[in-house]
């Protein structure tokens, strides 16, 4: 009697281990989710307000350039507005010994120049009788297209040449460092002036359409050291850990090993250089284009349409021609910046809590 009471004691007791104990397929705790290390790094990022906010202004000027001479259709970028409009001022003339007495001056003008906005113009025209709207939509492709260009360009490079440099170390690491510090000591925006003149000239024979993408082709060129020096630490220490000893072991190519066991490692350092990076690309091209060495006026960018506040009438008295494309500028580094920041708490392991 007293085994078979044991016995069923230890049965009992196995049955209720038994229900206790869990799958691994299930949960411990019906109530606990698991997440990704991708969807920790996305929740993250939206609990900042600043990073949705920046995402918002992002997308909205990418829909407002891309989308909106889908639906604004009524003027081209290039279009000329030739309906004769008429102005009227009046000039008080003053005459010693009588009363003054008004002269009202009546203007005709064959087009339709720097128009208030209207029903037709919803933003008015420029100086050189172009819907403003219509080239607000045109200069905001050229601009973000070109800085985005511009950034992954400068991005590619740093990546091989940053990884070449911190895999291999020694002799190779020496020379492109020493590059790096050649490059980084050239004045960029002098040399962009001096290099934007040149390409002025007819000797050389190029398009002015395409002296910007000249322009910030010779800046990628010259900007790629940062992102290299950026490469080469992470990859410095990456390289000596466990991972890359098993590739070692399995015989893997070098290139296997860099681009895709190193590189990957330092992507999410690298997304968030990208995205500060292109505020900074935006300002270079806005600056350029405004100074005159940037698209010419029929293909209108952000800073070409600055560029007419240089004169003193407009600046006074036409806020609807040179405003609009400065909030445009300021609305898309303020929204790329956001992101970057955004990426750079969310990416950050001290802030995983």
């Amino acid at each position: 009697m007293e085994n078979e009471n044991i016995k069923e004691t230890e049965e009992l007791v196995l049955d209720e281990q038994s229900s206790a104990v869990t799958t691994p397929d299930e949960p411990h705790d019906k109530n606990v989710k698991l997440m990704s290390p991708t969807q920790m790094v996305l929740r993250r990022f939206f609990r900042s307000r600043l990073s949705i906010l920046g995402l918002v202004m992002v997308i909205g000027l990418f829909i407002f350039c891309w989308v909106g001479p889908l639906v604004y259709t009524q003027w081209g970028s290039s279009e000329i507005d030739k309906t004769p409009s008429v102005s009227y001022s009046v000039k008080v003339i003053e005459i010693e010994g009588s009363e003054p007495f008004y002269q009202v001056i009546e203007t005709v003008q064959t087009n339709n120049s720097l128009a208030d906005p209207s029903v037709s113009h919803p933003l008015g025209t420029d100086k050189n009788n172009y819907d403003v709207l219509a080239r607000l939509m045109s200069g905001g492709r050229i601009s973000l297209t070109i800085s985005f260009l511009a950034v992954f360009v400068i991005t590619a490079l740093g990546i091989v040449f940053g990884g070449i440099a911190g895999y291999f170390g020694g002799v190779i690491d020496n020379i492109i460092m020493r590059i790096c510090d050649v490059l980084m000591c050239l004045p960029g925006f002098p040399i962009l002036l001096i290099v934007g003149t040149l390409l002025q000239s007819e000797t050389l024979g190029v398009d002015l359409e395409y002296r910007i993408y000249w322009l910030m082709g010779f800046l990628t060129l010259i900007s790629w050291p940062g992102t290299a020096r950026l490469v080469r630490g992470q990859i410095l220490s990456l390289r000596e850990q466990e991972y890359m000893v098993a590739a070692e072991a399995m015989g893997y190519s070098t290139t296997r090993k860099i681009f895709k066991h190193l590189v990957p490692n330092v992507m999410p350092q690298l997304i968030v250089s990208m995205t500060l990076s292109l505020g900074s690309m935006i300002l270079y091209e806005a600056s350029l284009s405004y100074l005159g060495l940037g698209a010419p006026v029929e293909y209108a960018a952000w800073g070409t349409m600055i560029n007419v506040s240089s004169d003193p009438d407009i600046l006074q008295n036409h806020f609807n021609v040179w405003g609009p494309p400065g909030i445009c500028i300021i609305i898309a580094v303020l929204g790329f910046n956001f992101i970057g920041d955004g990426l750079r708490d969310a990416l950050d392991p001290k802030m995983r809590r």
